[in-house]
């Protein structure tokens, strides 16, 4: 992957080559005339079909609503996975249908290998995260998101969720480059300013 990340170091950043398809649908008439929300950039950028989407701040479980309209306004799919016991009768056709993929740990994979050999079997993946992990406040995020794009060798792009000004923020995508106390600095430095719902989690 071409590596330049130096540009991509402040949240004004978004890919200047994709604007957010005007065609109106039911999702974006909800998500943008209903409740008032805006997005900027789009998951679509540079022919990307493969990297994980890490999203933030997570400080309320109203942020998975507003997600899923903002990836059904798109017409992008964003996946997630999870435990491969939720994707049976008679809920499994429903969590593949809104881009689940089950976790197999069986095979004594670790997290971030388990997750990068999904990535591995699929020709388009977009694994959407939450760097905190929790809707409390935290100090420090996790790293599971980093380290699984290193492994399956794709890269992050960085999406906040204002909720002051009710703007969805997709930023530029990041190829890590295995120095994660540098990478990180550059990716949190794109968050800075937005607001979650739950002002004092954030």
């Amino acid at each position: 992957m071409e590596k330049n990340n130096d540009a991509r170091k402040s949240k004004s950043y978004v890919p200047k080559n994709v604007i957010f398809n005007k065609k109106m649908n039911i999702y974006k008439f909800i998500l943008c005339k209903i409740l008032g929300w805006k997005i900027i950039g789009d998951f679509n950028q540079d022919h990307l079909k493969k990297v994980v989407v890490i999203v933030a701040p997570h400080t309320s479980w109203s942020d998975f609503v507003i997600a899923i309209l903002s990836r059904k306004a798109l017409g992008v799919m964003v996946n997630f996975v999870g435990k491969k016991e939720l994707f049976v009768w008679p809920f499994g056709y429903y969590f593949k249908w809104v881009g689940g993929a089950p976790l197999d740990r069986s095979k004594n994979h670790n997290k971030v290998d388990a997750i990068a050999s999904i990535f591995d079997s699929k020709k388009e993946f977009r694994l959407g995260m939450s760097p905190e992990g929790t809707r409390k406040k935290v100090d420090k995020w996790r790293t599971g998101f980093y380290y699984i794009a290193l492994k399956a060798k794709v890269p992050i792009i960085p999406t906040s969720m204002d909720y002051k000004t009710k703007t969805i923020t997709i930023g530029k995508s990041f190829d890590p480059t295995g120095d994660i106390e540098t990478d990180l600095k550059i990716l949190k430095k794109f968050f800075v300013g937005s607001v979650g719902k739950i002002k004092k989690y954030t």
